[in-house]
C-alpha cells in the first residue's frame, strides 16, 4: 500500500510547530512496517533548500485565473527514511518563510498541484493523507471537481492538528477551485465563508485528532466546528502522536554536553545542566524548571510573566525560558531578569540544539497551555528523565498521571496563576523526597511513546478504507 502525507510542514525541510515533527517522523516509522509512505510538501527558500540538491521529476502549467508553472522536485541523496517530494512554484512557495497573512493563492495551488500531479502517476497511491487545513481542500476535489473524477475511489484521510486555524477565504475566490457541481458549493462553506478544514471533516473519508483527548475536547471547543464534528463522530478517531526516538534519545542525542541513559541519568543530567547554569547565571543547586515553546495564549504564555515573578518570590527553584512569539510578553519576560539574577533568564527566539540540553538538563517541563492537541514536549522531557508540569488538556492528559494519583508527573487542573504556582510548588515537594524522585526519573526514561504503536494504528486505520 503507497500512501502520500500532504502537508505544509516536515522535520528537517520545514517547522514552524509539532506538526513538522510529526510529517518527518509517521512515515519513517510506517516504511519500516512494510507501507510505502511518502511526503509532498513546498519547496521553501529556507537552510534546508539551501544545503541540498533536488532534481525535477515533473514540471506542468496549472490555471488559477492565469498559468502557473510548476514543478515536481525530489532530493537527489535522500537519507530521512522515506521519499520526499516538493511542489516548486517560485513565486507564490518559494519564499523564506512558511506562512504568511494571506496564505490562500499559495497553499491552494500547492493543492491543485499536487493532485494534478498525482492524476497523471502510473501507480496513483492508494490513500492520500492531509494535515492541517493547508491541505484541507484536497478531499473536496478529490470527491467534487471534474476534473479529479478518476480519484473519487481514492480513500482520503485528513488529520487535525490544530482546530483553532482553519484556513477561511472569501467566496469570491471559490473560481480558484477547479470546476465542480455547484449544488454542491455547500460542502465548502461553514459560516458563511469557504472553510478548508470543515470542507476537510465533511469530505473525507476518515477524521483523525493527534490524541484521544483532544477528539473529545473538539466536539465542545473547536473554534465553531463543535456541531460539525459531533455530526461526523462516525468517522473520528484519535490516534496519540509519538516521537521519534532516533532523534530524542539521549542515548544517542548528538545535541547534549554528555550523553546518559539509565545508568548514568545523574552525572549525564547534572552535565548538561551545569552547563545551562554556566550559560545562563543560574545557580546549579536549585531545582531547574525550563519552558520550550511558543509564547502564545495557547500555551498559556500570557500568564508566564505572573506565575515566573510569584514563583521565583517565593520558591527556591531556578527558570530558564527558551521561545519567542507576543512581544508583550517577551518585553515582561525579559523585564524579570534584574530582579532575579542567578535564579531566572530567558532565551528569546528558537534553538534546536539549546532546546535538547534544556530537556536533558532540567528536572521539570512547564506546560501550561490551554490547548495542547498533543504535545510533544512532554513526551520528550520523559525520554530524558525531566518530570513535566502540565495543565490536564488535549494529550497532556492522555500522557502525563499525576503523582498524587500513581503516577509520575504533575497536573494542574485549570490555567490560573495560583493554579501552576501550587502544582510548581508541589514538584519542589517532590524534588526534595531525593530517593523518589530518582526512581521517577529511571521510570518515565523506560515509558515508550516511540511512533512504533502509532504507526501501527494509522496502517491499521488506511488497511479498513481498501476493503
Amino acid at each position: 500500500m503507497t500512501v502520500f502525507h500532504v502537508s505544509a510542514e516536515c522535520y528537517p525541510v520545514a517547522k514552524v510547530g509539532g506538526l513538522a515533527d510529526v510529517v518527518g517522523s509517521l512515515p519513517k516509522y510506517q516504511t519500516k512496517l512494510g507501507l510505502t509512505s511518502k511526503v509532498i510538501m513546498p519547496f521553501y527558500n529556507n537552510t534546508f533548500t539551501q544545503q541540498h540538491e533536488f532534481k525535477t521529476l515533473y514540471s506542468d502549467t496549472l490555471w488559477m485565473g492565469y498559468a502557473i508553472d510548476y514543478r515536481i522536485l525530489t532530493l537527489e541523496d535522500n537519507s530521512l527514511g522515506y521519499e520526499l517530494y516538493l511542489v516548486d512554484i517560485p513565486h507564490l512557495l518559494f519564499k523564506d518563510y512558511v506562512y504568511s497573512s494571506n496564505d490562500t493563492d499559495r497553499f491552494l495551488a500547492f493543492q491543485i498541484a499536487v493532485l494534478d500531479w498525482m492524476l497523471q502517476m502510473p501507480a496513483p497511491p492508494d490513500v492520500v493523507h492531509c494535515h492541517d487545513h493547508h491541505t484541507g481542500l484536497i478531499p473536496f476535489m478529490m470527491s467534487q471537481s471534474h476534473k479529479y473524477a478518476p480519484m473519487r475511489n481514492t480513500p482520503s484521510v485528513v488529520t487535525i492538528h490544530n482546530a483553532q486555524y482553519q484556513g477561511w477565504f472569501s467566496h469570491d475566490k471559490v473560481g480558484l477551485i477547479p470546476e465542480f457541481n455547484f449544488y454542491n458549493v455547500g460542502l465548502l462553506d461553514w459560516n458563511h465563508t469557504i472553510n478548508p478544514l470543515a470542507a476537510a471533516i465533511k469530505c473525507a473519508w476518515r477524521v483523525t485528532t493527534v490524541s484521544p483527548n483532544y477528539m473529545e475536547e473538539l466536539k465542545q471547543r473547536a473554534n465553531g466546528l463543535e456541531s460539525l464534528l459531533q455530526y461526523e463522530s462516525g468517522k473520528c478517531v484519535g490516534i496519540l502522536n509519538g516521537i521519534d526516538t532516533s532523534v530524542w534519545n539521549p542515548k544517542s542525542d548528538d545535541y547534549l554536553v554528555k550523553n546518559y541513559n539509565l545508568s548514568s541519568i545523574v552525572s549525564g543530567k547534572k552535565a548538561n545542566k551545569d552547563w545551562l547554569c554556566e550559560q545562563f547565571d543560574l545557580n546549579p543547586s536549585l531545582p531547574l524548571f525550563v519552558f520550550i515553546g511558543r509564547l502564545v495564549g495557547e500555551k498559556g504564555a500570557d500568564l508566564f510573566p505572573y506565575i515566573f515573578d510569584v514563583t521565583l518570590r517565593n520558591l527556591p527553584v531556578s527558570i530558564l525560558m527558551l521561545g519567542s512569539g507576543d512581544k508583550g510578553v517577551e518585553h515582561r519576560l525579559e523585564q524579570l531578569k534584574p530582579a532575579y539574577k542567578g535564579k531566572y533568564n530567558t532565551y528569546i527566539g528558537y534553538n534546536e540544539k539549546l532546546s535538547h540540553i534544556m530537556y536533558a538538563g532540567a528536572d521539570f517541563l512547564l506546560m501550561p497551555s490551554r490547548v495542547e492537541p498533543c504535545g510533544l514536549n512532554q513526551m520528550y522531557a520523559l525520554k530524558y528523565g525531566t518530570v513535566p508540569i502540565v495543565n490536564a488538556v488535549g494529550g497532556l492528559k492522555d500522557t502525563v498521571v499525576d503523582i498524587a494519583e500513581g503516577g509520575f508527573g504533575v497536573r494542574h487542573y485549570g490555567l490560573s496563576v495560583e493554579q501552576v504556582v501550587e502544582a510548581i510548588h508541589r514538584a519542589l515537594y517532590f524534588y526534595n523526597d531525593t530517593d523518589n524522585f530518582k526512581k521517577n526519573r529511571k521510570a518515565i526514561m523506560q515509558i515508550d511513546h516511540s511512533w512504533d504503536a502509532s504507526a501501527e494504528a494509522y496502517n491499521t486505520l488506511y488497511s479498513s478504507l481498501k476493503k
